[in-house]
């Protein structure tokens, strides 16, 4: 008997059952009269769309996961990893080169197979709702963009990991944990430079009125700004956001345009302000520091099952390596990472309610980030009563609801 398979099928049964789960409350959840707080804003008509967008999206979901579940079981019954293994292992290269060409043929196999869920999402759910601003062309663009990416950034970072376990072996994880380190530092500048323009197109913010009120803001709480940009969010969605990116003084606000047709200057401002405190208030830190805590963690147990037989046999691999160990160790990891992602969600939505209090206390415009969370809401067709349940086992933010009940709160 290999306790292994047992294991690793309870996982991904459990795995599933949670996730449809989730979804059936997330449907639950859904019904046909609008939240108090919402009834300003929304008419009938619009928040019944906005329902039916949701169900779409959760059906959307619980397809997705199913075929997940179900391609994973073929996977490793089918014996789908020994298979590719065995044809990189054909072509004679070294075991960095041959584990490369592994999770790249793997890649591009899981990729392809996804592709008709990815078309019907965004050509069928967000066209049918009036979001959808992708054209064929851009689809596939971003495609090989992403393919690129892929080649160029994920090709030598895989490449040093494979090669640390390859021949240091026991503390193999520690030089991988710092390499991992470095590159999640390195990303954020190769984010603002390279990733980023590939994909959108950034200029100036034109509005000088605005500019300025901006820039009083970020004076007066003394947090300087390399950039403030428009980012044409339009080119393939109508849904709206902002972010911030990078660090010390080479940091940048990227404003989505829809979020300029939709938003008044103090909206936009408390929204600013809501970011500005996500840094003050050092939670961009927490999230490195957690995310590092996390990846350590995973190195650190990963080392004891590099090569490990029985695992390996239950994906009836016929030889052992370094990159079959990667990948069936994250399979083997859920329970733990599943756990480490409702801790970090669990903080993650603490301090959502933290810089939305920094906002209000700096901007004195706890009204307008209250507005401005409606419209978006609104615009996006947020499910606006989601159930606890999904928000403890996936929400990062706290529902838009609690938030406003909070702010309000802060004006009493």
């Amino acid at each position: 008997m290999n306790i292994y398979l047992y294991i690793i099928l309870s996982i991904l049964i459990i795995d599933y059952f949670l996730t449809i789960l989730s979804k059936k409350l997330s449907l639950k959840s859904l019904n046909s009269n609008i939240p108090e707080e919402f009834e300003d804003i929304i008419n009938q008509k619009d928040f019944l769309k906005a329902q039916k967008y949701n169900t779409d999206n959760i059906k959307y979901s619980f397809v997705m996961s199913t075929f997940s579940f179900l391609t994973n079981l073929f996977f490793i019954f089918g014996g789908v990893y020994n298979i590719l293994d065995q044809f990189v292992r054909s072509a004679n290269y070294g075991s960095v080169l041959t584990g490369l060409f592994f999770f790249g043929l793997l890649f591009l196999i899981l990729d392809i197979i996804n592709l008709p869920f990815s078309i019907y999402k965004i050509f069928v759910i967000e066209e049918k709702y009036g979001f959808n601003k992708t054209t064929p062309s851009t689809f596939i663009i971003d495609k090989f963009k992403g393919y690129f990416l892929f080649l160029i950034i994920g090709g030598p970072i895989l490449s040093f990991i494979l090669f640390f376990f390859e021949y240091f072996l026991v503390n193999a994880w520690i030089y991988v944990w710092f390499i991992i380190i470095a590159f999640s530092l390195f990303m954020q500048p190769l984010f603002n430079l390279i990733i980023a323009p590939m994909f959108n197109r950034f200029t100036a913010l034109k509005d000088k009125v605005l500019l300025e009120k901006i820039t009083d803001y970020l004076n007066k709480v003394n947090f300087p700004i390399k950039r403030i940009e428009i980012m044409d969010g339009s080119k393939r969605s109508t849904h709206s956001n902002a972010y911030f990116s990078g660090f010390g003084q080479n940091k940048r606000i990227a404003l989505f345009d829809t979020l300029l047709e939709e938003m008044t200057d103090d909206e936009i401002i408390a929204i600013i302000g809501h970011e500005v405190g996500h840094y003050k208030l050092k939670h961009i830190y927490f999230n490195i520091l957690f995310s590092v805590f996390q990846s350590g963690i995973m190195l650190y147990f990963l080392s004891y099952f590099i090569k490990n037989k029985d695992l390996f046999n239950v994906f009836k691999m016929e030889d052992l390596s370094i990159y079959g160990s990667l990948l069936f160790f994250s399979i083997l990891f859920t329970p733990l990472s599943l756990f480490v992602n409702i801790m970090f969600n669990y903080f993650s939505r603490i301090n959502e309610f933290s810089a939305d209090k920094y906002s209000a206390e700096t901007t004195n415009l706890s009204t307008s980030l209250i507005t401005a969370l409606k419209k978006m809401s609104k615009n996006n067709f947020s499910n606006l009563t989601p159930h606890w349940f999904n928000i403890v086992l996936s929400y990062s933010h706290p529902s838009v609801i609690d938030r406003i009940l909070v702010l309000r709160s802060i004006n009493k």
